[in-house]
């Protein structure tokens, strides 16, 4: 028996979930009326309550349904090439049983991590798919039209299909049942290697037993949390529950220079134990080499089931005779810059805060050389706090729900990306230590070993009373939770956003009141309140769903969808209001703000234009068609189609990214969402001088 003792964190203990706000979580949801999702397992594991999430964007007034190029991915532009030049997006979740906090201050009964990673691929648009551009099924990174699940057909010792041409046409088969009208995120492949890997020996499972799998033997696939090994979508349950993880998170068995796709890269960890960030740091793949065993066929099968280095090289009849290589992550390969010179003079002018280097993607190739662009290493900080039993606001993030300011990576490529988020939120209390009790503390009776915790355990609460049982699952103890957004584009920059600070400002919640919505939220704009230095950018932007009904069946909560217009349709807009304390938006000609603005996407638009593209919800493009605005689009000069509940506008907006020509503060609100109660969607922007922002961003750093 192979046992491969790398201890990571361990996460556990009782039922909780959490939910990604903003960008929007799926939840696994797809384009469901129905105020439950429909497939708990389509793209990942969340173990949230089957209410949670957000539908995928509608590009138009109507439901996208099996048309991709009718549904809407963010667009966000990308960092720049310098450091200081941040794409920045808040990141906002609320998560079920607390989080952060201190011993001393505001002590929890928990240990909390928050985990939140990316991947990208170079982006395919709809128009280059219509001209037959490449998007093999088995890489291309999709939200899908259906729900249903990707099929996939396991290994199988008995059948011999884990070898030669065996092993090639069983491979073969999974690639030919993908479909591209089905969501896809990790690869088929990544989880095949999942599958074949043998299971961490020196976890802690308390007294749970761990099955084996086809191939008879426990394989990753089966976890604590997940002891029968149930598949959803093509996520290895084992790199899931663990982070971080000890093997590498890549998706191809080879670097595809066709197809570049990165790794989950690690964009922060926010925790309870700060004193644990220099090991976060220095065990992120971010920029640090992670090793598997490479075998040497049958086949073209090169991963086997060792997870050591000496099972990998060992030569006899339980080892693989394979070779313990490192691998490294990458946020993308510079295939221009091919020679070590090319790459230095990339090298020289860096100062994105990446890390590029001339160096071979894996230790068994140390003469394949490439320019290498490595993401940041991981931020590491104290998670912020919040109440158990609560999927509520944090006091760290301003009475907001808990909140980390993300900055979007830069690809010093220039090439559009696709790319999905995920949050995993990892909790354990501290009935046994989490990050010292390993597999010497599982159960085994005939040792006399009793685990630390037991299956709903008879406690003895003495007065000679009878026991009375406790409810324990120590499936558990030791439990991860997560969302993920649905896929969303990174954009390259324009000459014009070169040096420049970009806020994104969105839309967060669906349709419905507060009960209706749950555990989602309803509709705000995010930030609500924000400082930004009139030398900055601000991209607006927000994105529906024309299905989000909220139909039976409710599962364990409230169905219907309380709001103004088309039942099922999420709209927004923006206006300015006439006042910080009023509740009504402003006539064009006496508002200030679209005076003092111009648009870097469209920078012949008129300040109307701007104005009438917003209040839309880009049902028009502008005022009239002029100097290139509006070369396809509907004008707002003599055209009253528009419906004034916003009914046949779209349901997402690009909508502009703006610049300042000076100091200006706007109180902006939603025409449709104003039901003046907690539905009010509404905020304010005080754009101001560099040194007035970094004064008001020391305030709130005091409070």
């Amino acid at each position: 028996m192979r046992v491969g003792f790398v201890l990571a964190t361990l996460f556990g203990a009782m039922v909780a979930d959490v939910y990604l706000h903003n960008p929007r979580g799926s939840n696994n949801r797809l384009n469901e009326n129905t105020a439950v999702r429909n497939n708990a397992n389509r793209l990942f594991d969340s173990q949230n309550n089957n209410r949670g999430g957000y539908n995928t964007g509608d590009a138009t007034s109507g439901r996208a349904n099996t048309d991709t190029s009718e549904q809407y991915s963010m667009q966000y532009y990308q960092s720049g090439e310098e450091a200081a030049a941040q794409s920045k997006l808040i990141v906002e979740w609320t998560n079920q049983h607390g989080c952060g906090g201190s011993e001393d201050s505001s002590p929890h009964k928990l240990n909390c991590d928050v985990v939140i990673q990316y991947m990208c691929q170079d982006d395919v648009t709809q128009t280059q798919i219509a001209n037959g551009a490449n998007t093999n099924k088995d890489v291309y990174l999709r939200d899908g039209v259906q729900r249903n699940t990707q099929s996939y057909q396991d290994p199988n010792r008995g059948d011999d299909n884990n070898n030669g041409n065996n092993y090639n046409n069983r491979i073969q088969n999974n690639v030919n049942r993908l479909q591209m009208g089905r969501g896809y995120q990790e690869s088929m492949i990544s989880y095949d290697m999942c599958k074949y890997r043998e299971a961490n020996g020196g976890l802690f499972t308390a007294d749970q037993q761990l099955n084996n799998g086809n191939l008879q033997y426990v394989d990753a696939s089966r976890t604590r949390q997940n002891p029968n090994g149930q598949r959803r979508g093509f996520e290895c349950p084992e790199e899931r529950d663990y982070f971080p993880y000890w093997q590498p998170t890549l998706m191809t068995q080879t670097y595809d220079e066709d197809n570049q796709q990165t790794p989950w890269i690690d964009l922060a960890f926010l925790t309870t134990n700060t004193s644990r960030c220099e090991y976060i740091k220095a065990n992120s793949f971010n920029q640090n080499g992670k090793a598997r065993c490479v075998v040497d066929g049958p086949g073209t099968r090169t991963y086997s089931r060792a997870i050591d280095k000496d099972s990998c090289e060992d030569d006899g009849d339980d080892g693989d005779d394979g070779e313990w290589v490192t691998f490294h992550s990458y946020l993308e390969i510079l295939t221009d810059e091919n020679t070590e010179a090319k790459c230095n003079a990339v090298i020289a002018a860096d100062k994105s805060g990446n890390k590029v280097s001339w160096m071979s993607l894996r230790s068994d190739e140390p003469n394949d050389k490439k320019c290498v662009v490595q993401a940041p290493e991981i931020d590491c900080q104290a998670a912020p706090w919040s109440r158990v039993n609560h999927l509520g606001n944090s006091p760290d993030a301003a009475g907001n729900a808990s909140r980390y300011d993300a900055v979007f990576p830069y690809f010093p490529s220039g090439d559009d990306k696709r790319c999905v988020m995920r949050l995993r939120y990892n909790i354990s209390t501290d009935d046994y230590d989490p990050y010292q009790t390993d597999s010497n503390s599982n159960q085994d009776i005939t040792e006399g070993i009793v685990s630390p915790i037991e299956q709903n355990p008879l406690v003895d609460v003495g007065a000679s009373a009878r026991p009375l049982r406790l409810a324990i699952n120590t499936n558990q103890y030791g439990r991860t939770f997560q969302d993920r957004s649905h896929v969303y584009r990174l954009l390259p920059r324009t000459t014009a956003m070169a040096g420049k600070v970009i806020h994104n400002l969105n839309v967060r919640g669906k349709r419905g009141n507060i009960v209706q919505t749950f555990p989602a939220v309803e509709y705000d704009f995010i930030p609500n309140r924000a400082t930004i230095p009139n030398d900055d950018l601000v991209h607006i932007q927000w994105t529906g769903s024309n299905s989000h009904n909220n139909n039976p069946n409710g599962g364990d909560g409230q169905t219907g969808d309380a709001g103004e217009g088309t039942g099922g349709t999420d709209r927004s807009n923006f206006l300015e209001m006439q006042g910080e304390i009023e509740n009504y938006p402003a006539p064009f000609e006496n508002t200030t703000f679209w005076s003092k603005v111009e648009s870097v996407t469209e920078p012949t638009a008129t300040a109307k234009d701007i104005a009438i593209g917003f209040w839309s919800s880009g049902y028009y493009c502008g005022e009239e068609k002029h100097d290139g605005v509006c070369a396809t689009g509907r004008v707002f000069e003599n055209d009253n189609s528009l419906n004034n509940q916003l009914n046949n506008a779209p349901a997402s907006y690009f909508g502009h990214v703006l610049k300042f020509k000076e100091s200006v503060t706007v109180p902006y609100m939603c025409s449709r969402n104003n039901n003046f109660s907690n539905r009010s969607q509404k905020g304010i922007m005080w754009v101001v001088t560099p040194a007035q922002a970094a004064a008001a961003k020391k305030r709130r750093r005091r409070r």
